[in-house]
């Protein structure tokens, strides 16, 4: 990934902004646990979590409430084919089910 992109991604201020530009890096992939775009309810993430690592992330704090928290995973499987986001609440806004497959993952070091 182009250090410099992601250093553009993390100054931009609304959670949309990130999930646009996620995409155009290849970050297609809705791994959200309701998501439609998995196929019978089947979410490769919670599968295989051995299979895919989390490769940034980025934190959002609502500007009239700060309990309104969420936090954007870009993940990816581990030999890159495939990519995609997570959106989780975090702090007090964090769901259970997408902690639990957010701490099987682990993050990408390279």
């Amino acid at each position: 990934m182009d250090n410099d992109y992601l250093k553009h991604i993390g100054e931009m201020t609304s959670l949309s902004e990130v999930v646009n530009a996620l995409a155009e890096q290849g970050y297609i992939v809705d791994f959200n646990l309701k998501s439609s775009q998995i196929n019978d309810g089947e979410n490769p993430i919670q599968e295989f979590p051995e299979q895919f690592l989390i490769d940034r992330h980025y934190r959002f704090e609502g500007e009239s409430d700060p309990d309104d928290e969420a936090i954007v995973y870009a993940i990816s499987s581990i030999d890159g084919k495939i990519k995609g986001i997570f959106v989780n609440g975090y702090g007090t806004s964090s769901e259970s089910a997408g902690d639990e497959v957010i701490n099987q993952l682990k993050s990408r070091t390279d």
